[in-house]
């Protein structure tokens, strides 16, 4: 065999743990290039009703008063702060210094993914527990026969999964945020999947481009769009029309794009982008999956059980306001219920949810590593300086050219800071700043934050893509080839529907 072709056969696309790295080592690498700089920061402490104002050289106390964020350029009401809508420290418009630069060396390169794995604890725990959940539940076999009872009714109607999936979860993503939850279903939903015939893309494909277009046309999330509306200083219902269509749309174009894969490989296994890679079999789930007319009470009471647990937890998130410690609650005691209708037994109960966990924890160190690149930027103080060169970019553009470039802003931000809500706090106030500036309705600042994040979490590897993929072991090469031509069309959709709201 000639070199160069053992060369190019030798060459791998790196692991989600290797990319993750590689990211923290750039950052790393970017502070030593990129000068340190501080916006000051402004918080209301309600104990004493004032604003605390925090500077690189001091930090200073004032009333609260709606006077003195007028003369600080923040278009935000007073009442946000006190009915305690904006927690978080917001960016001072104009107050960007630089300051003394902190570049990040090997010590902090390695302390950094340890530091994220510490901060990112909460959705550990979420991960682990549910991989416990999930060992206890299959050990039943019920999850098997509720499966091939499934394909059973399905069978060549299977498309129609693809349609009810997508649009349960991007409705999740667009009214409650649904994201971090989505790694719950990937046990579940994968196996049907493949028992409908489909690859392992699809599966994923389904659950993440749900919630991802769902997230990009956030409606009514609070942790995105209300959030977003408030530091802009904005009605979170003003500019709800330009999200409905792209929800409407986008949603659409994203059931067509993954039916038309996934018709196009069941016809023709040879067409999947898994086809000859090292999984043994893409079409081929680890448990065997026999189609089943009839369904045991035993086994309707466990797949019941099972599917009010997941019942519970988006009504839990959606209306009493839950979060991960109580849905990592919910799912231990519904492990435990399950075990206990079982009667599997004590120390059989602990082997399975042992195993389970164990399943998921490549998952886990993936989604505290990613939290790294994060401290590296921080703790760098170069975040403020991205921020600063970006809004300098789209400053003194006409409006038609400002929106679709400050999206594509947005979209390069996200790669740095992956919190929907961090990220509207930060940017948002210096960004709507520049609104009555350029001429630009307010609004259309938060939709064009909403659809250049929501674009980049299609692919962000500091986002939730590289922990769903390692749930299912697909390559992250492997999705960009997948993912990329939608991501165009969606990206185009947004343009025009930004100019029509210019225009309307």
């Amino acid at each position: 065999m000639p070199h160069f072709l053992i060369m190019k056969a030798a060459i791998k696309f790196p692991s989600p743990y290797s990319v993750l790295i590689i990211a923290i080592i750039i950052s790393a690498i970017a502070t030593w290039l990129l000068p340190a700089g501080k916006y000051s920061t402004l918080q209301y402490e309600k104990s004493s009703n004032e604003f605390i104002i925090s500077s690189s050289e001091n930090q200073e106390r004032f009333t609260a008063t709606q006077k003195l964020l007028d003369e600080k350029n923040i278009v935000i009401s007073l009442d946000k702060f006190k009915e305690g809508k904006i927690k978080k420290p917001i960016s001072i418009p104009g107050t960007y210094k630089n300051v003394e630069a902190k570049p990040q060396g090997f010590f902090e390169i390695l302390f950094a993914p340890i530091k994220g794995i510490y901060e990112a604890i909460d959705i550990i725990l979420f991960v682990l527990i549910i991989g416990g959940f999930i060992g206890v539940f299959n050990s039943s076999g019920a999850f098997n026969d509720g499966v091939g009872f499934l394909a059973h009714r399905l069978k060549g109607r299977e498309s129609i999964l693809i349609i009810i999936v997508t649009t349960l979860i991007a409705f999740g993503g667009t009214t409650f945020g649904l994201a971090e939850e989505t790694l719950a279903f990937y046990p579940i939903l994968v196996p049907v999947f493949l028992a409908a015939g489909y690859d392992l893309i699809v599966p994923v494909a389904v659950i993440y481009i749900g919630s991802s277009i769902g997230t990009m046309a956030s409606t009514v999330n609070p942790f995105s769009t209300i959030i977003a509306s408030d530091a802009a200083g904005v009605n979170w219902t003003v500019g709800i029309y330009s999200r409905l269509v792209m929800l409407v749309l986008g949603l659409i174009i994203c059931i067509w794009y993954v039916m038309r894969y996934a018709n196009k490989i069941k016809k023709d296994p040879t067409k999947s982008l898994l086809y000859n890679t090292k999984l043994e079999n893409p079409f081929v789930s680890n448990v065997e999956v026999s189609p089943k007319s009839k369904l045991s009470t035993v086994t309707k009471g466990l797949l019941s059980l099972f599917a009010l647990t997941f019942i519970v937890m988006i009504y839990g998130v959606s209306v009493l306001g839950w979060w991960f410690q109580e849905m990592t609650a919910l799912f231990l005691v519904a492990a435990i219920l399950i075990g206990i209708l079982q009667r599997v037994g004590e120390q059989n109960f602990i082997k399975e949810f042992i195993n389970g966990a164990k399943d998921l924890l490549g998952v886990s160190f993936i989604i505290g590593i990613a939290r790294g690149v994060t401290f590296i930027l921080s703790e760098g103080q170069i975040s403020d300086t991205i921020l600063f060169y970006a809004t300098n970019l789209v400053e003194g553009m006409p409006p038609t050219l400002f929106l679709p470039i400050l999206m594509v802003v947005f979209f390069v931000l996200t790669l740095f800071i992956s919190s929907s809500s961090g990220l509207a706090v930060v940017t948002m106030p210096i960004m709507s700043s520049l609104a009555p500036v350029v001429g630009v309705p307010p609004e259309e600042i938060v939709n064009t934050y909403l659809f250049g994040m929501g674009l980049m979490s299609f692919i962000t590897p500091t986002g939730l893509i590289l922990p769903s993929l390692a749930m299912v072991n697909v390559n992250y090469n492997i999705w960009l080839k997948f993912i990329w031509p939608l991501l165009v069309i969606l990206g185009i959709l947004a343009f025009v529907i930004l100019w029509g709201g210019l225009l309307f």
